[in-house]
């Protein structure tokens, strides 16, 4: 897709089901605490079509349970392992990357219990030796302050590695944005000169990874919906997903107009990720 033609001219929708749909939250299937208009409907049709279905959210403050619970209250039956958050996409790279390494949360007490409840040994960075652990594990972290900047500090100056669960600089909230992990990793970065060597959540190839695992299909026959360029279609897009922006959410048109990131679809809302022929063709045939 090219990018000399106005935002308004890009609007398409996929001619074809696909086996795989991914959906962010906020902003694409829900905004805060509310259902965007043919959210549930078109999560139905998809399903009635014998396509899979996965949600995905960076953020890393509640569980997948969680996160499932508020889909069903909301309209859209989810489960557990529907969901795909950027702490599945942490423990799947520590795990591979990390096996048997001591931790040092930056973190809210969930993912620290997360990452206990997956076979880690978890240190305290207000009442433990920072300087015996073997990574620094940075999230969002509401309740982070000097001394846990301390403890990521000493930790990392002793050897320890830096991984974090998302990339985002801030949260949109309903009683306004918040900062977000990219925060407290800048926080540490800044002070030991030590960059993360993995940020888990998208557009990382981590959590592609852990997406793709879940669904198990290949990328091709998978479209990722979301409602941003920089994480939700970049990752697509390097991962070999089909790619569809919806402007219900953080993007506007404006915005796209002067991205380089151009997604195969653009939407504008969740209904227009199905065909208007609800057919499926063979799934090995990718139509953009």
């Amino acid at each position: 897709m090219t990018t000399d033609a106005p935002a308004s001219e890009r609007r398409n929708r996929p001619k074809r089901m696909f086996g795989g749909y991914v959906f962010d939250l906020d902003g694409t299937l829900y905004l805060g605490d509310q259902l965007l208009p043919g959210a549930a409907e078109t999560v139905a049709a998809i399903r009635a079509a014998d396509s899979r279905v996965a949600f995905l959210t960076n953020k890393p403050l509640e569980t997948t349970a969680t996160y499932a619970a508020k889909l069903t209250h909301l309209g859209i039956p989810a489960t557990a392992q529907e969901v795909v958050s950027s702490t599945d996409a942490l423990i799947r790279y520590l795990q591979q990357h990390a096996s048997g390494a001591r931790l040092l949360p930056i973190s809210e007490p969930l993912l620290a219990g997360m990452l206990r409840d997956a076979g880690f040994t978890t240190l305290d960075p207000i009442g433990d030796d920072p300087t015996t652990a073997d990574v620094v594990v940075v999230s969002w972290d509401r309740t982070f302050d000097y001394a846990k900047l301390v403890a990521g500090f000493r930790a990392v100056r002793a050897g320890a590695r830096i991984v974090a669960t998302n990339p985002d600089p801030y949260c949109p909230t309903p009683d306004g944005d918040l900062p977000d992990c990219a925060a407290m990793l800048a926080a540490i970065e800044a002070s030991t000169s030590v960059r993360a060597e993995a940020i888990a959540g998208k557009p990382s190839p981590h959590m592609a990874a852990a997406l793709l695992d879940r669904l198990a299909l290949p990328a091709g026959d998978t479209v990722l919906v979301g409602d941003r360029l920089m994480t939700d279609v970049r990752m697509a897009q390097e991962a070999g997903m089909a790619s569809a922006l919806v402007l219900s959410g953080a993007t506007s048109a404006d915005a796209l107009a002067d991205s380089p990131i151009i997604p195969d679809f653009v939407l504008d809302g969740v209904a227009e990720i199905l065909p208007i022929a609800s057919s499926r063709p063979d799934v090995a045939t990718r139509s953009t």
